[in-house]
């Protein structure tokens, strides 16, 4: 039996005056592209005013894409899990199974046969998590943390057993592991770098952009970003994501119109754990040449961050994920240069901000923005550089003071964590 959709794509009897709500606040697509633009023209403005001429470098834009993709994945396992109701903490784990999963299978195998490793392995550990909390009702949180726990010793374990010997390989590390495909665009990559070298006003930008997706492309970013699509198309315009969904909003009532919301849990989780372990994958095969230990450091968290930023959908999660990468990329390539002229950036937004929540009335919320704002802008004028040590704090910050700021347009799935029983409906 199919689930009646309600306007909202929803199943009925899940909140329709809040649905109708988040239906009203949502903008139209197209301002997608304009709030695109206003990042390039922000970060051009930017460039020409600090002289940080890395920001939008071409090679800055190539290493932000790997690191935006394995943090967008774990979200994206993440944005599965939590949809049909389960919480995902595992996603750290997950990716840790995934990383020698890439590491054994494509030393041996292959580079393809690498990939399918560290969905596989990825897909162990989602499946435990679907048993202990889907079939056995274990809490949630609990399970997440544990898998986590297991992943770390069972690699570090799994890493001493299969690699010591090897030419390259030790108890931390892997073989060197074949590469995967690249996609290059010899003449427009040539063009575009011509045109990003005269430096014009976001023309260059834009074009040191545009040479960064024809230039050294790694195939499994375009796998990634697929995926990113097929997620959005399956989980809001197929019968069978508006089952899941409605599993994540209201199981009861889901079983009581015949959706077998066990077996759309079990499939969601299994989903979420190949998506980390891809993502773990990614790390190994395209970030690194090869397993390390340590190697995923902490990104399954972040991409649950980005995961919630993002209000539990994909393009969301995109913009959250390529909030972190990017940073993250400024603070490796050009160290405190490029992250002192984001401070600059985020004085300004955080001051109109703040005049934008005063003139809604919220004094106190836009009285606080414009502090902040005001803090940030005269550490911006008091240092020249900022400190190493910070630059790899910087990810962090922003993506804590975006979650605080934002989190009160937020709304996860209304059973997201709820251990349910089959049969409750009855």
């Amino acid at each position: 039996m199919s689930v009646p959709a309600t306007a909202s794509g929803t199943t009925a009897g899940t909140g329709t005056e809040t649905v109708k709500a988040g239906r009203g606040r949502r903008l139209p697509r197209y301002w997608v592209l304009l709030a695109v633009v206003g990042v390039v023209l922000v970060l051009s403005l930017l460039r020409v005013i600090t002289g940080a001429e890395d920001l939008t470098s071409s090679g800055t834009i190539i290493a932000a894409l790997i690191a935006i993709v394995p943090i967008m994945l774990a979200g994206l396992g993440g944005l599965w899990s939590e949809r049909a109701g389960v919480v995902n903490i595992g996603l750290e784990g997950m990716m840790i199974l995934g990383t020698w999963g890439a590491g054994y299978f494509g030393y041996h195998h292959g580079a393809y046969a690498g990939v399918a490793g560290a969905i596989l392995m990825g897909m162990l550990g989602g499946l435990v998590h679907a048993v202990a909390t889907v079939i056995f009702g274990v809490d949630h949180i609990i399970s997440g943390v544990a898998i986590n726990i297991i992943a770390l010793g069972a690699v570090q374990y799994l890493a001493a057993l299969t690699f010591i010997g090897l030419p390259g390989g030790g108890q931390t590390q892997s073989p060197k592991i074949g590469d995967v495909p690249t996609v290059t665009i010899g003449p427009l990559s040539d063009a575009l770098k011509d045109v990003e070298d005269t430096d014009i006003f976001f023309v260059a930008d834009v074009a040191a952009i545009l040479r960064a997706l024809c230039t050294n492309l790694s195939s499994l970013v375009i796998v990634a970003m697929l995926l990113l699509v097929a997620t959005w198309y399956i989980l809001w315009r197929t019968s069978f994501g508006l089952r899941l969904r409605s599993v994540g909003e209201s199981p009861a009532a889901a079983e009581s119109l015949g959706v077998k919301v066990m077996r759309y849990k079990f499939a969601a989780v299994l989903i979420s754990g190949g998506l980390a372990g891809l993502a773990g994958g990614f790390l190994a095969m395209v970030a690194s040449s090869n397993f390390r230990d340590g190697q995923t450091g902490g990104r399954g968290y972040i991409g649950l961050a980005a995961m919630i930023f993002g209000n539990w959908r994909p393009g969301g999660l995109l913009a959250g994920s390529g909030l972190f990468g990017y940073t993250e990329t400024l603070g490796l390539r050009q160290g405190g240069t490029s992250v002192h002229a984001l401070l600059l950036a985020v004085a300004v937004l955080a001051l109109a901000g703040g005049v934008w929540q005063l003139r809604r009335g919220q004094a106190v919320g836009g009285a606080v923005i414009i502090g902040v704002g005001a803090l940030v802008g005269a550490l911006y004028f008091s240092i020249d550089e900022v400190p190493g040590d910070f630059t790899k704090m910087t990810p962090y910050i922003i993506t804590l003071l975006v979650l605080a700021f934002a989190s009160q347009r937020l709304r996860m799935p209304a059973a997201d964590g709820v251990i349910y029983r089959k049969g409750s409906a009855g």
